[in-house]
């Protein structure tokens, strides 16, 4: 007996045990076999179609997302751009508002000044008009002492009266 040497009834015997296991995997398993073989199959399908779904959507998203970003960064430049604008406006105004208030003050200094000014100079008229008739009227009571006095400068103002 040689282990290489195939004999014919183990051949057969094998053959139909072979030939009865394939009618039975045919009968009973080959259906459930083939079945599970397909519904894996579309299921791996299912999560490949999924798989790329979700990479459009993700593609989708992403150039989405790009597109917010851009509007985005466009409105905050549009934002900053007012911001800025309605900054240097405001300054231009509080300037240009300051220097009309400044104006006002620097006018109504000057017509104050001019006003104490001309109320001094008629202070100091009435002054020197007092003064000037006090001084007079000294200088008459001195001269104007004695009648002899008073009548040359009652004939001296006679005279002058003709004059004129």
């Amino acid at each position: 007996m040689d282990l290489i040497t195939p004999e014919i009834g183990l051949f057969f015997w094998q053959t139909v045990v072979f030939l009865v296991l394939l009618f039975l995997m045919a009968k009973f398993a080959w259906k459930p076999i083939l079945s599970s073989v397909k519904n894996r199959e579309e299921s791996i399908n299912d999560a490949l179609a999924s798989a790329e779904n979700a990479r459009k959507e993700m593609q989708n998203l992403r150039s989405d997302n790009e597109q917010l970003l851009k509007e985005a960064r466009a409105e905050r430049d549009a934002i900053l751009r007012e911001a800025r604008e309605l900054k240097e406006k405001v300054i231009t105004d509080a300037s240009e508002e300051a220097k009309v208030k400044a104006d006002k003050i620097v006018a109504d200094a000057k017509r104050s000044i001019e006003l104490e000014k001309q109320s001094a100079m008629a202070e100091l008229k009435n002054h020197v008009a007092e003064l000037s008739v006090e001084i007079a009227e000294k200088i008459v009571r001195k001269e104007l002492s004695g009648k002899n006095e008073q009548h040359q400068m009652i004939e001296k103002m006679i005279g002058d009266a003709k004059l004129n």
